[in-house]
């Protein structure tokens, strides 16, 4: 009998107005991180459902519930802070022990990494 497959939610905040000042080198390095990490994955069993970058944060649009029937649409993250949500993976595991270990080699790269469990339906 194999092991129940859940789906994770791989968050990566960063502070987006110092990424974008980088030099192309770092940014490469940060590329070669992901890249190890895709092989990674691939090679012990978990599946790469979908990973994408975002927007920056000041192209989101929030909605927020006034509580008094109305809804305001604003320009903007939906929270002020210094790191932003930059991109995220989606992932399919049987085995969340090793996906926190290959998780881990991931952040040890330099990424700030929150692993979230998809809720069950």
């Amino acid at each position: 009998m194999s092991a129940e497959r859940r789906r994770y939610l791989l968050l990566l905040p960063a502070p987006e107005e110092e990424w974008a000042r980088l030099p192309e080198s770092e940014h490469e390095l940060g590329m070669e991180n992901h890249r190890r990490f895709h092989e990674a994955l691939a090679a012990r069993g978990h599946e790469l459902v979908l990973t994408s970058p975002l927007e920056p944060s000041s192209e989101a649009i929030s909605m927020r519930n006034t509580g008094r029937g109305s809804v305001v649409v604003t320009d903007g993250p939906f929270t002020e802070t210094v790191e932003q949500i930059v991109g995220f993976y989606l992932v399919e595991s049987a085995d969340e022990q090793d996906l926190i270990e290959i998780v881990r080699a991931f952040a040890e790269g330099g990424d700030h990494v929150e692993l979230r469990r998809l809720a069950s339906a």
